[in-house]
C-alpha cells in the first residue's frame, strides 16, 4: 500500500509563514495558528512542505487503508486560505450558514482573507471538527 507523500517534518512554522509574501494572507495565516494552537492545545508542524498541522490521530477505513493525519490545520494557498476540517461539513450546517463567505471541498474550506468569516463561529466549526475528529479514531503520538 502506497504511503501518504504528505508527513509531518521538522521544518520551521515560522519560516514558512515568514515566506508568505501577501501580508493579510501572513497576518491570517498567524491567527490561524493561534486560533488552531489554542482548540487543539498543541503546537503546529509542518506536514509536507506547504500545510501547518496541529495534533494528529491515525485513522483506518474499512477498505484496510490506513495512515496518520493531523487533527485540523491550514495552508495559505495562491488563491486562498484552505483550512482542513477533518469533520467534514455537514454536521456543521447552522454553523456554515452563519460563517460568512466561503466555499468548501470534502474537508477543505477556502476562504479568501479571515475578514470575510465571523471569527466566533470558525472557531466553534474548528472545535467542533476537532472534537469529533478526536473520539472518532485513535490519537497518535507526537509525530
Amino acid at each position: 500500500m502506497a504511503e501518504l507523500k504528505t508527513q509531518p517534518n521538522a521544518a520551521s512554522v515560522e519560516a514558512f509563514l515568514d515566506g508568505v509574501t501577501d501580508e493579510t494572507k501572513r497576518d491570517d495565516c498567524y491567527a490561524l495558528m493561534d486560533l488552531m494552537r489554542g482548540v487543539t492545545g498543541e503546537e503546529p508542524k509542518m506536514w509536507g512542505g506547504s500545510i501547518v498541522g496541529f495534533g494528529s490521530y491515525h485513522y483506518k477505513y474499512a477498505s484496510g487503508r490506513e495512515g496518520d493525519w493531523f487533527l485540523t490545520g491550514f495552508s495559505p494557498r495562491k488563491q486562498n486560505l484552505t483550512l482542513y476540517i477533518m469533520s467534514g461539513f455537514s454536521r456543521h450546517d447552522e454553523l456554515m450558514a452563519k460563517l460568512g463567505k466561503h466555499k468548501t471541498g470534502k474537508s477543505c474550506l477556502y476562504v479568501k482573507k479571515l475578514a470575510d468569516v465571523d471569527g466566533e463561529v470558525l472557531h466553534e466549526l474548528v472545535e467542533r471538527s476537532v472534537a469529533h475528529v478526536a473520539t472518532s479514531n485513535t490519537p497518535t503520538a507526537d509525530n
